[in-house]
């Protein structure tokens, strides 16, 4: 979360720290704004390669690659892991979204503590994880896509 801070203590954009990794290749991430009154923005975020961000608000967040989020949603100081599809009007607060997860139209974590606790698994400090498998989907690795 350090890294989406204006100025954070791992500076990734300091030529003398190169960063070594395999890169996918993928598109750049894609801001889309297709409704006549959008409110769609990102502030003191990382949008990744492959991300659609369709009309939604990203406050303080690091979207992995292959994200895609929807008209309306909200996603606040979270952690959306590689291959998440966030539909509209989904809120996320302090969330860790595991890959493939599906988070449907409406869905909501992080703002009610004992209903987090009662569906997911949540730290001494709040956080929420979510997996696709508390969600009740299931991963095939063959192809890497969740199944309902």
């Amino acid at each position: 979360m350090d890294l989406a801070r204006v100025q954070p203590e791992l500076n990734m954009y300091d030529p003398a720290w190169p960063i070594r990794t395999r890169e996918e290749c993928l598109p750049p991430a894609k801001f889309i704004f297709d409704s006549s009154n959008p409110h769609g923005q990102a502030w003191d975020a990382l949008i990744s390669s492959g991300c659609i961000v369709s009309g939604a608000s990203i406050h303080c967040s690091l979207l992995f690659t292959d994200v895609a989020v929807e008209l309306g949603s909200l996603i606040e100081d979270s952690v959306v892991l590689p291959n998440v599809r966030i539909g509209r009007g989904v809120r996320l607060r302090r969330v860790v979204a595991d890959r493939f997860c599906e988070l449907r139209d409406g869905f909501e974590a992080g703002l009610d503590r004992a209903a987090d606790e009662a569906r997911f698994h949540v730290t001494p400090q709040g956080v929420v994880l979510v997996t696709p498998e508390m969600l009740g989907q299931q991963v095939h690795e063959d192809d890497s896509a969740p199944k309902a």
